[in-house]
């Protein structure tokens, strides 16, 4: 019996053993043993791109050097002449169609005079600019060649997961046919760097010269636009790529166009904070708050208020205010989108018809002026001063505008850090505030309730309509 048993334990055994490796042998299966094959048949649509720009400078008589901010820097330079000299660049790119369709960086090519591509290691083509976007940092170039090129195709950079092979193909450091590879480390990643940013995060090696290459799946196809790296050293394993799916749209309209034409709601936005989304019974902090809206826009025109918040765009759920502007640029200008929108804490839905980004009146910032009279707001610890006609005048702002200049902010006041001097109390708890008293009640009904979060709607120092949320402990 005993013997059944011990037998019975070791069959178990022995099966979790073979799951186990079975379970490994399966995910090794999915390590590429060589990228040699893959390599080879990418190498000929990756290309080497350089460029020449002719910069003027200051020329120095002198077999000395001024410190920089001497009293005799600026006294010397009328003894120098201009003198012009060029400036070599160098980049990377890839063929997207047999005709000599490149695709590279905007920062690779800006202001440059004259592009050389090199295709293949060995064959030189002069080249022309189709368009070019600074705004995604994208450009197209054409060859000036009726040869035929190998071209590669792009791939659905949606797909692509964390944790997924890449290979990095360019010309870093004048390297030309540089091979490098890692996985994805992170999505939708934002740098600062462009007004749409997604970027694909990689621990490919990639460094300067690389910028406008391609990042290819296991499939061969490009799933990125090698675009930044984190340092200025070389490369650390932080690289940083657009998107396929989001340059595709870019591309395709800069070669019928030779321009872009992003969708327009005409909207300033702002993130969804939690205080907000607790005033607002929100549930959670998501969407997009719709700080102020222009004048004559597609969102006034189909009646989007300051207030709402944007949760979804034509059928995509906006989980943060970052994804709105992109979504809205890729979306067809002339479009009837319909908005979900949370207003008076539920949903309503709004066809917005998109104008184009191009083209727009978008906001102006307007001029910053104070004065000195105030009041002060003890519970708030801020001084403040009621709205006159010489700010509506300076500001630019609206006619009928109403509200209270925040002149002086206490460092021990929660409105510190999330307002700034010379901002304009508009509202408050959604009440238009007139008068100083007006504030001072909201506030103290603030107080006495459980919540405790007031919810400010201002214009910032840059005539920017924006909402705050202010825990008052």
């Amino acid at each position: 019996m005993l013997s059944f048993k011990m037998k019975k334990i070791k069959i178990f055994l022995i099966s979790i053993i073979l799951l186990c490796n079975n379970s490994l042998s399966s995910f090794s299966r999915e390590i590429p043993a060589s990228f040699a094959d893959l390599a080879e048949k990418l190498m000929p649509s990756v290309v080497n791109i350089s460029t020449t720009t002719t910069v003027t400078t200051q020329s120095n008589p002198f077999p000395f050097q001024f410190p920089p901010g001497s009293p005799f820097e600026d006294m010397f330079k009328e003894f120098g002449a201009p003198q012009e000299r060029k400036s070599a660049a160098l980049g990377s790119g890839f063929i997207i169609d047999e005709k000599g369709i490149v695709i590279t960086n905007n920062h690779v090519i800006q202001d440059a005079e004259n592009i050389i591509v090199r295709v293949n290691g060995d064959k030189e083509f002069k080249a022309e600019v189709i368009g070019a976007d600074p705004l995604s940092d994208i450009a197209v170039l054409k060859l000036d060649s009726n040869e035929k090129f190998i071209p590669v195709k792009f791939g659905n950079s949606d797909k692509a997961r964390i944790g997924d092979w890449v290979i990095a193909i360019g010309n870093p450091f004048g390297f030309g046919g540089t091979v490098t590879s890692g996985i994805i480390s992170a999505r939708n990643r934002s740098l600062g760097l462009t007004r749409y940013e997604d970027y694909i995060q990689t621990d490919a090696s990639i460094n300067s010269g690389n910028s406008g290459g391609p990042l290819f799946d296991l499939n061969g196809d490009v799933i990125g636009i090698n675009t930044a790296i984190l340092g200025r050293s070389g490369s650390i394993g932080i690289g940083f790529a657009i998107p396929s799916n989001s340059a595709k749209i870019v591309i395709d309209q800069l070669v019928k166009f030779g321009e872009t034409k992003r969708g327009w709601l005409g909207v300033r936005i702002q993130d969804v904070t939690k205080e907000i989304a607790d005033v607002e019974n929100l549930g959670e902090p998501r969407g997009a708050l719709v700080a102020s809206v222009a004048e004559n826009s597609p969102s006034q025109k189909a009646g989007v208020k300051a207030g709402d918040i944007i949760l979804e765009f034509n059928g995509e759920k906006i989980k943060e205010m970052k994804e709105l502007p992109t979504i809205v640029a890729r979306t067809e200008v002339g479009k009837n989108v319909k908005v979900k929108i949370w207003r008076n804490k539920k949903e309503i839905i709004k066809t917005i018809k998109l104008g184009r980004l191009e083209t727009s009146e978008d906001f102006k910032v307007a001029e910053k002026k104070t004065t000195p009279k105030e009041t002060s707001i003890d519970k708030l610890k801020i001084n403040v001063r009621l709205i006159n006609k010489e700010d509506v005048k300076s500001r630019n702002l609206p006619n009928q505008t109403s509200g209270l200049v925040i002149t002086k902010i206490e460092n021990d006041s929660p409105l510190k850090g999330s307002i700034e001097l010379n901002s304009i109390i508009l509202e408050a708890q959604k009440r238009k505030i007139r008068s100083i008293d007006d504030l001072s009640e909201v506030v103290k009904k603030v107080l006495n309730s459980d919540q405790k979060t007031i919810l400010l709607v201002i214009y910032n120092s840059q005539n920017q309509r924006r909402y705050i949320g202010i825990k008052l402990d």
